[in-house]
């Protein structure tokens, strides 16, 4: 077990516990639908409850990651989000899926923030790009993580029984590996630093990048696996292939987004990529045959693939602010569009049809060719 023990598999550990949390809720939102009678009004305000409790959490996370340690705050709030999916997969009135939610949402978030700030702490302890690496980690846990959904849709499984024994063997399983000892490297915030820190200079541009990821990957968890079943009339197990899909071609290219990087340049990495997340949601929103959109939902996956992990690489390196406040001001943006986005979708689908705000989010996706200048290596690592 001590070589199992390696800084790199228990942050590994961590983004993949995250990601498939996040994924096995995902899979299963068409039974809440079911469950509770509900419509996509209904479901963007409840989904709205997930955002604002990520919202919530992402400052007071940053700021407590660099006083208390990343390290030992992922820990603590892992055990917490353990528990939050579990709640969630008993609730059978909308009210305490609401509540259900926010809790849910407020620990993935907050999550998300220690474990990438701990994430940076690794990379520079092994003095080589590996951030995309525990992003591929996170997607290859989503995809492991819908992929039981499907399994639980096929045999006919309650999502609360689904959900309880994910946690449990969730715990068993990755749990050794976030206890592994580790002395955290987090720069400990001062008393002047601020508690939340927006992004300022180039961060701003990443900031956008970041945020019309999070638009894209966000409707893709939420929004996927309704698409395919109302729009398309795909069988409620075969929409779960959706996003599944998306998280295993995401898998795939973030396993190479590193070496990409260093041959192409994050500038163009990141251009091609805008484009190919355009592309994805364009050609979904204009088809009608599921394996068309199946296609769409690949290049979806390898346009969203690199943007994150390097948009937080690039805050986590930021000179002026400490790791978890920088990571935590790019994470606003990004989940703030990933988690309050869906709900929005909801509201104008309500109206229309989910096609319309694929077209939307097809455009945004753009916005991340546009701004990819301010990944630029000159950029780097100086004041801004």
């Amino acid at each position: 077990m001590r070589d199992a023990r390696t800084p790199w598999r228990c942050v590994a550990a961590a983004f993949a516990l995250n990601g498939i949390l996040l994924g096995s809720w995902a899979s299963r939102i068409p039974a809440f639908v079911d469950r509770l009678a509900l419509d996509e009004q209904r479901l963007g305000v409840l989904l709205l409850a997930m955002g604002i409790g990520a919202l919530v959490s992402f400052p007071l996370a940053g700021r407590l990651s660099d006083r208390l340690g990343a390290v030992r705050l992922t820990r603590g709030i892992a055990a917490a989000y353990l528990l939050s999916i579990v709640i969630l997969g008993v609730s059978h009135s909308i009210w305490m899926l609401a509540a259900g939610l926010f809790a849910f949402g407020m620990f993935h978030g907050a999550m998300d923030v220690a474990m990438n700030s701990w994430a940076s702490e690794v990379e520079r302890h092994l003095k080589r790009s590996v951030m995309s690496s525990f992003h591929a980690m996170w997607s290859l846990g989503a995809g492991l993580g819908a992929a039981g959904g499907y399994v639980a849709t096929t045999l006919d499984t309650s999502p609360g029984v689904q959900f309880g024994v994910v946690a449990v063997l969730s715990a068993a399983v990755f749990g050794p590996f976030l206890l592994a000892p580790w002395t955290s490297e987090t720069r400990i915030a001062q008393s002047h630093d601020p508690v939340f820190a927006l992004p300022r200079g180039a961060l701003v541009l990443v900031g956008v990048m970041a945020l019309a990821a999070g638009l894209g990957e966000g409707a893709a968890v939420d929004w996927s696996a309704v698409f395919l079943r109302d729009i398309l009339y795909a069988p409620e197990a075969q929409a779960t292939f959706g996003y599944a899909i998306f998280s295993i071609t995401m898998v795939v290219m973030r396993l190479s987004v590193d070496r990409l990087i260093m041959r192409f340049g994050a500038v163009r990495v990141a251009r091609v990529s805008g484009v190919l997340a355009a592309a994805g949601y364009a050609l979904c929103a204009t088809t009608g045959l599921l394996p068309v959109a199946l296609i769409g939902f690949v290049l979806m996956g390898l346009g969203y693939a690199a943007v994150f992990p390097m948009a937080v690489s690039r805050a986590a390196n930021d000179p002026e602010v400490p790791a978890g406040q920088a990571i935590a001001s790019v994470a606003t943006l990004a989940y703030g569009a990933m988690l309050l986005g869906p709900p929005l979708i909801g509201l104008v689908a309500h109206e229309t049809t989910l096609r319309l705000p694929f077209m939307v989010i097809a455009g945004a996706a753009l916005l991340i060719t546009l701004c990819a200048t301010a990944l630029a290596p000159a950029r780097v690592g100086r004041p801004t």
